[in-house]
């Protein structure tokens, strides 16, 4: 329990660091709660001294009464309105400071974190999670700051006029703390599980918008609905707990004080018989004011643990180790020599090394070829040259240096990747072929790759040409026009190493006759490593490497590996046991010629 509390307290301090920057925004807030917390103990004071003037004969000073209690209430007002003003600027930044901290760091994490971790908890920790955290470090904090004072100078206040009596409330003190540390451990247990489940709700929603067309092709959407719900039903449950515990709280918080009220006023009744009734009426209104903030400063004690328990997930993130990044060799342009050296690599989740003992050089300008089954390696290989994932038995080297050697981003200019499942986004064409580092880009340039991709026959069709928005993921275009304009990105990054991850295997015969093209332009003088499920994309590659399991099985020319009619010829038999008619692509016009 106490190292629990002594963890809590310490990220709620690392949390209250993001207010420090603000720190002069915030002061201007305390000195407004000030100002509020203030009026409220002179109300009683006031009212003290209005009973005695009444009951004075002289009654003098009666008609200024009227205007301090008038001044009192603009006070009221003014402090009021300057400490949630300027709490709210703090929050606000705080907000934005941990939202862009979160997103800028999964920029920066491993590939690896991005297996292991559900995207709906990613998404929600920077929508739902952050607004939490943001609660805990102002709202609440003005809460404290706040009624904290206001209960402090009602506490004075009452010392001040009978100490014996006022002793009361030290002696509850110990049983409200009791309460308060209960519920405040289980409020941070619930508040976990909460955004748990709502991060939950979120992915779940997240692979429905993103696969209605699988969802509504194969009548998922039961299956689907019922996933939701019983999500959505988790989230109800932990919801109602939550509620429960702060319903449950408040009253029994209420009961101890009014107990505590009860007694005060019966040994007023006895004790202070002796006092002035407007002592003894100033004294029972402040006593009947304390208990308000003690109740709000106990309820904003649900939003600091749920704040806390939104924090340590957010903390978990941002302590999260960022890719390694320890190499200081860079070049301008690498030539593009390829040579893997007794490279095994193992996933760190794995039973099984993905890769064992591969061997082999790609020279300047060739196209190497690696075929094979579902699951035998392939694309882990080409992972591995643009450091996705680090390996630690072997060698991977470019232009005789190890990978490893090159800083992250110098080495991956050297390097442009086309995947079978090509990633756009919701701007317009010229913007995703120009993507990132290519921004730069001139408009001739753009329209140049665009052309070498055969792309420029369909972007002249759309409404705005290269500056159409294409939606999300490109899902206005065909299947070949997302991977022409993929081609396209590649052309116009100009790595010497390009890597073709399946980049034809889903495509019709009319979108591979324009891709098949494209490629001849994209992999001339460049270092092409081809993952290819059609063996007739590859039959003119310099090396064809047959991965099996992790392993090199075979390796040669096309012809040879006919030749000597193992698993490449079996794979070959298999697609070509019925002749396919041959594509001419020579009369294929590009974009510059429309």
């Amino acid at each position: 329990m106490k190292k629990q509390s002594k963890a809590s307290m310490q990220i709620y301090k690392r949390l209250l660091s993001y207010v420090k920057p603000y720190r002069v925004l915030f002061a201007i807030s305390i000195i407004g709660f000030l100002m509020y917390s203030g009026t409220q103990t002179l109300f009683a004071a006031l009212i003290k001294h209005i009973i005695d003037t009444l009951q004075s004969e002289s009654r003098e000073g009666m008609f200024y009464l009227p205007l301090l209690f008038s001044g009192l209430i603009v006070v009221h007002g003014i402090g009021s309105y300057i400490g949630n003003y300027f709490l709210a600027k703090v929050s606000v930044s705080v907000v934005h400071v941990l939202r862009c901290e979160i997103f800028d760091k999964y920029t920066q994490l491993p590939t690896a974190y991005f297996d292991a971790n559900n995207s709906g908890y990613m998404i929600s920790r920077i929508t739902n999670n952050v607004g939490q955290v943001t609660q805990a470090v102002t709202d609440a904090v003005r809460t404290f700051v706040r009624e904290g004072f206001t209960a402090l100078g009602l506490l004075i206040y009452l010392f001040y006029s009978n100490w014996m009596l006022s002793l009361v409330f030290v002696a509850i003190t110990p049983v409200i703390v009791v309460l308060v540390g209960y519920v405040s451990k289980r409020l941070r247990v619930i508040s976990k599980r909460m955004q748990e489940s709502i991060g939950d709700m979120t992915h779940i929603t997240s692979e429905l918008v993103s696969g209605h067309r699988v969802v509504r092709s194969y009548g998922g959407e039961s299956y689907e609905k019922q996933r939701f719900l019983e999500s959505s039903l988790n989230n109800k449950s932990q919801s109602l707990k939550l509620s429960t515990t702060v319903a449950v709280h408040s009253p029994v918080l209420q009961f101890i004080l009014a107990i505590a009220l009860s007694g005060l006023m019966y040994l007023a009744l006895i004790f202070m018989k002796q006092s002035s009734v407007g002592e003894f009426v100033g004294y029972l209104t402040a006593a009947f004011l304390l208990p308000k903030p003690i109740r709000s400063l106990s309820d904003s004690n649900s939003d600091i643990q749920k704040g806390i328990a939104a924090a340590e997930s957010l903390f978990e993130v941002l302590d999260e180790h960022i890719e390694v990044d320890s190499g200081t060799y860079e070049v301008e342009r690498s030539s593009g020599l390829l040579e893997f050296r007794n490279l095994t690599f193992q996933y760190d989740t794995a039973n099984e090394p993905a890769l064992i003992d591969i061997n082999f050089t790609a020279e300047p300008g060739q196209t190497i070829a690696l075929v094979g089954s579902s699951g035998g390696g392939k694309s882990t290989l080409a992972n591995l040259i643009s450091r996705f994932y680090p390996h630690s038995t072997g060698q991977i080297l470019l232009d005789g240096v190890e990978i490893s050697q090159y800083t992250l981003a110098n080495l991956r200019q050297q390097v442009a990747l086309v995947n079978q499942q090509v990633t756009l986004f919701n701007d317009t064409v010229a913007n995703n072929i120009a993507y990132g580092g290519l921004a730069k880009a001139t408009r001739e340039q753009i329209e140049n790759a665009a052309a070498d991709a055969y792309a420029m026959d369909f972007i002249a069709k759309l409404e705005h040409g290269l500056d159409t928005e294409i939606g999300e993921n490109g899902v206005k275009l065909s299947g070949g026009q997302r991977q022409r304009l993929a081609l396209a990105r590649a052309l116009l990054k100009d790595a010497p190493v390009l890597i073709l991850d399946e980049a034809t295997s889903a495509l019709d015969t009319e979108s591979e006759r324009y891709i098949q093209a494209a490629l001849q332009k994209v992999m001339r003088n460049r270092t092409t490593l081809v993952i290819a499920h059609r063996l007739s994309t590859i039959e003119n590659a310099d090396l064809i490497l047959v991965i099996d399991h992790g392993r090199i099985i075979e390796r040669g020319s096309h012809q040879e590996l006919l030749a000597i009619n193992g698993a490449y010829a079996r794979l070959h038999s298999m697609q070509f046991s019925e002749q396919a008619p041959v594509i001419d692509t020579s009369n294929i016009t590009t974009g510059s010629d429309l």
